[in-house]
């Protein structure tokens, strides 16, 4: 069975599904990694990929957006750098597999009892929050608004990058 565009399931409706312990069958998270890059030192710039429409982002959408975003900052700014990725893919998806092709109408019972089986996970990421979030040095602020501006082509909802500057340079500079 091919997987579903994402777009059905981009749109946030009905109730939170997430208690694994009732259903059987549930594949795992595809994120990897949610901490990445330098992760013993404190860095003084944070940058912020937020969402800027509430919508339901797949795990493997997250993943993707973590990747480009790792590529970009490993190859400019290697070891300068703490990526994040700030939600956990909660919701679990769920997809009526329907059979289809000749002689189908005597198997399958269409959309009666459509509860559909778990075929992935996705995070139901409300208006301004953040997905991902990168410490760095003020050195490397544009390869991290880079990185974070590639990532989030991945993503199926749009996004703007948010930035807080370290205090020392935000009280130095000029009013």
């Amino acid at each position: 069975m091919t997987r579903k565009p994402a777009r059905m399931y981009r749109e946030i409706e009905g109730q939170v599904y997430t208690r694994r312990e009732y259903m059987g069958g549930v594949p795992n998270c595809r994120i990897a990694q949610f901490d990445v890059g330098n992760l013993k030192e404190s860095f003084p710039l944070q940058l912020s990929l937020h969402v800027e429409q509430a919508a339901q982002v797949r795990d493997i959408a997250l993943e993707a957006a973590r990747i480009s975003a790792v590529r970009v900052l490993e190859a400019s700014a290697p070891n300068q750098f703490h990526l994040k990725v700030r939600r956990y893919p909660h919701q679990i998806l769920r997809e009526h597999k329907m059979a289809t092709g000749a002689g189908a109408d005597r198997i399958s019972d269409g959309m009666r009892r459509a509860f559909g089986k778990p075929v992935g996970h996705a995070v139901r990421a409300q208006i301004g929050a953040p997905l991902l979030t990168v410490y760095t040095t003020v050195a490397n602020l544009d390869i991290a608004k880079e990185a974070l501006r590639k990532a989030s082509h991945k993503l199926p909802v749009p996004t703007r990058v948010e930035i807080i500057r370290p205090v020392a340079a935000a009280a130095s500079a000029p009013a």
